[in-house]
């Protein structure tokens, strides 16, 4: 028997889910776009990507649907479709957190079966390139955007955030004078993050007088129907979403990730994503001799292991050591 009764809607299922499992704040933004992901794909139908992801509309159907014993060889070849598009970090993160929901709804008794049981995670090479180069860091900082996008990148940098944390701040969270703010860290847990002057000379203009609210906000109003907490009180403006954030710095970063491209190329060019800017920051802090037990405390990850991939030498510091042991180069000096 059913533990509650079933939500009238695949949408209302999620929602159930996102509040009733213990999902962080900072965590249900990503939830919720991989479930409306799967919600196209659950009804038989690739889920839109790029510019016609923006404002799309998901699918209204049952959450029994998923029962449907067709379901399973449809969804195999949409995720299958999808993989060749996407990343391998992306889809399996997507893939991850269906599972997670679905193993809910089965305990709920709102579903019986796993539509997918088939579908096998992506193999994902690491990626060694994902710490930026010092003078990649510098270039993006001459970049001509506008003050909101300043600070939220100055701040992921210094304090070596993830970005939905960072997005996730209310004004009332900051500590101006400690160069501090409290988040709500993946898990759950409330935890410092710290910068520097960098961002401490940006947010007096960002918050301008405002004393509470989202940090981060969207250029208009807020639609009707936005999370009240979601909501600017004295601007009405909504907090600015992680998807919107990261569409944001990839269009802006298209040619500093491609130097050779030509300008009239952009649209057909990847910029970086906002995970490089904390990736780099704890490289570049491992690659001054940070030790470990301050990385750990910096990053907050709970091993030293989770650790390990930032922990590289990057660009900057190989290239100094190959510079340092070049033969010419010893003879000059």
């Amino acid at each position: 028997m059913p533990l509650s009764a079933p939500p009238a809607s695949y949408t209302a299922a999620v929602e159930r889910y996102l509040t009733g499992a213990g999902i962080a704040k900072s965590s249900a933004r990503i939830y919720r776009i991989s479930l409306t992901t799967w919600g196209w794909m659950l009804t038989g139908e690739p889920a839109p990507t790029g510019p016609a992801r923006r404002g799309a509309k998901p699918p209204v159907f049952p959450v029994a649907a998923i029962d449907d014993p067709a379901l399973p060889e449809v969804l195999a070849e949409l995720a299958a479709a999808r993989a060749d598009e996407m990343d391998a970090d992306t889809v399996n993160r997507e893939l991850s957190i269906a599972r997670k929901v679905i193993g809910w709804w089965q305990r709920q008794g709102w579903i019986e079966g796993d539509p997918t049981i088939g579908i096998e995670r992506r193999p994902a090479p690491p990626d060694r390139t994902k710490a930026l180069a010092e003078n990649q860091i510098a270039a993006l900082w001459r970049l001509d955007v506008a003050l909101r996008e300043k600070t939220q990148w100055k701040m992921l940098y210094e304090s070596a955030a993830r970005a939905d944390e960072v997005l996730c701040l209310n004004v009332e969270d900051l500590y101006p004078q400690d160069k501090r703010g409290r988040i709500t860290a993946k898990g759950g847990a409330t935890e410092w993050i710290h910068w520097q002057s960098g961002t401490a000379q940006l947010l007096p203009r960002l918050i301008a007088r405002r004393t509470r609210g989202p940090l981060f906000l969207t250029d208009r109003k807020a639609p009707a129907g936005t999370p009240t907490l979601d909501v600017c009180p004295e601007t009405g403006r909504a907090r600015l979403s992680y998807r919107r954030a990261e569409e944001i710095f990839e269009e802006n970063t298209r040619l500093l990730a491609n130097p050779l491209a030509s300008p009239d190329d952009i649209e057909d060019l990847d910029g970086w994503t906002l995970h490089r800017l904390r990736h780099s920051a704890l490289t570049h802090d491992a690659e001054d001799g940070t030790s470990t037990p301050m990385l750990l405390a910096r990053s907050r990850h709970a091993s030293v292991r989770s650790l390990e991939r930032y922990a590289r030498p990057g660009v900057d510091s190989v290239a100094r050591h190959v510079a340092e042991r070049d033969p010419a180069a010893r003879r000059r000096t």
